[in-house]
């Protein structure tokens, strides 16, 4: 388990949920990973929910906005990566060849971001911690742990997460899969690998993976939840054990159990 006042440039620093149903999110994902909740009032009629690990915090959820909605964006999660200048950051993303989408922007005191998206259409935001510096809590059943992008071009994604964030590509060959580690500096933070066939309709997407304490047990609790199973439990060797799930409204995420310390 690692707390977090400030995350290193280029980590995976934090995630949140946008949904069609708060409510229903909360019931879900309270008795799935035993968070608790801090709403926070954006404005009229917005609010942004802090999910509670203890006095942690672990993610946050909001309602998706009238605009995202009439967009037909689906309820979703989003990464973020911290950077030590968002400005400087975000123009690395046209010159890289990605698309900015919003931003980059002031977010009240917290911090300034931006949303952008890479050359084959993954998603991501860039996060320039102010008063938030993010998830306060990493490695922790129910706190983030991995960011995965699923993408149509490895070699551009590549290059382009290298570019903009300084990562470096660390190849790993597997039998039947090629995936990659991204590392801020020495540090592994998220991966990449090539979407599966059975994918080939979803646009390329970033994975949002909680710890879990048991995977197997997560699964089934998500189901009696109401939840959906993508990808059942599998076993990664010396990675750990994972699955891949969707929420009711429809938002999907990964669980990885850890391995048995050696």
């Amino acid at each position: 388990m690692s707390k977090h006042q400030k995350h290193q440039h280029g980590t995976f620093s934090w995630t949140d949920l946008s949904t069609s149903d708060v409510a229903g999110a909360k019931r879900f994902y309270g008795a799935l990973f035993n968070w608790t909740w801090n709403d926070l009032p954006m404005g009229p009629g917005m609010t942004y929910t802090m999910c509670k690990l203890g006095a942690d915090d672990a993610a946050a959820m909001s309602e998706l906005g009238a605009e995202q909605k009439k967009m037909g964006i689906p309820p979703h999660w989003q990464v973020y990566f911290t950077v030590e200048n968002v400005d400087e950051a975000t123009k690395r993303v046209a010159t890289a060849g990605g698309k900015v989408m919003v931003g980059p922007m002031d977010v009240m005191d917290a911090g300034r971001m931006t949303v952008a998206a890479d050359p084959t259409g993954a998603v991501f935001a860039l996060w320039q911690a102010n008063k938030h510096p993010g998830a306060t809590v990493k490695g922790e059943n129910g706190a983030i742990c991995w960011g995965e992008v699923l993408t149509s071009d490895p070699v551009a994604a590549g290059k382009f997460y290298a570019d903009v964030l300084g990562w470096k590509l660390d190849a790993m060959d597997t039998p039947g899969m090629h995936y990659t580690v991204f590392k801020a500096g020495t540090e592994g933070t998220a991966g990449m690998m090539q979407k599966p066939d059975m994918m080939k309709d979803v646009p390329s997407c970033w994975m949002t993976y909680f710890l879990v304490a048991s995977c197997d047990a997560t699964v089934a609790k998500a189901g009696e939840l109401g939840g959906r199973v993508l990808v059942p439990p599998m076993d990664i060797p010396d990675v750990g054990r994972f699955a891949t799930l969707m929420d009711p409204q429809g938002a999907a995420f990964s669980i990885l159990q850890a391995p048995p310390a050696k």
